[in-house]
């Protein structure tokens, strides 16, 4: 019973997709982070730019 235990922490097999997928899930927490400072900033100067472009 031992041995299955040890075989099965040594198991590395599937790991690399599971680093994959954490990897994806932080690049994709960071994008939603930086929409979100972002976005509220960019939404003002493309305001500001079309205000000028119709004269206002």
């Amino acid at each position: 019973m031992l041995s299955v235990i040890a075989n099965f922490i040594k198991d590395e097999e599937g790991q690399g997709l599971v680093e994959y997928a954490l990897i994806a899930a932080l690049i994709a927490v960071a994008a939603i982070v930086a929409l979100t400072f972002l976005g509220g900033t960019v939404s003002n100067k493309m305001k500001a730019v079309g205000g000028n472009i119709a004269g206002t």
